[in-house]
């Protein structure tokens, strides 16, 4: 019993260590616009699956480590993240209930966001306004959510977390 209390989290923050990974995987120039938002999609799901243990902090703390990995403006996906996390809080009673294309349409609802807030902080730190592209990444991570989801809910019952 002792041992499963200590293996739960353990789950948890290696699904958010592999999602940073997947997030900094060097990629040809031509993929890069392709690049799904694997650490915003893994904080939706545990946000929408333990509301009571992922919360707007661990969006935070999560986003500022993105942010050095990345290279980014310091707080620029903290920002986003905290904001992601705080809407998939709020909504996860209703998005647990909805069938998956449903919640794909609401994660994507939410990845948009999360990149509008990174094109404002762009746009105050005077960097230029990016292309068309740009806006590829939330609708591939919303195509990509059925899959995900499936995937960390059945490593959540297979490990009893709760």
């Amino acid at each position: 019993m002792i041992a499963m209390l200590y293996r739960n989290p353990l789950i948890i923050v290696t699904s958010f260590v592999l999602a940073l990974l997947l997030n900094i995987l060097p990629l040809p120039e031509w993929a890069l616009s392709l690049r799904p938002p694997w650490a915003t999609l893994v904080l939706i799901y545990w946000c929408i699956a333990m509301p009571e243990r992922i919360g707007v902090g661990i969006g935070w703390s999560l986003g500022i480590i993105l942010d050095v990995l990345t290279g980014t403006l310091l707080g620029q996906h903290a920002l986003g993240l905290s904001v992601v996390a705080y809407l998939a809080n709020k909504l996860c009673l209703r998005i647990r209930i909805f069938p998956l294309w449903q919640q794909a349409l609401t994660v994507l609802m939410m990845l948009l966001a999360d990149r509008l807030l990174a094109l404002w902080t762009m746009g105050l730190s005077g960097r230029p306004a990016p292309s068309l592209w740009y806006w590829l990444p939330p609708i591939i991570g919303a195509l990509l959510w059925p899959w995900l989801f499936i995937i960390l809910r059945d490593l959540r019952r297979n490990f009893s977390l709760s």
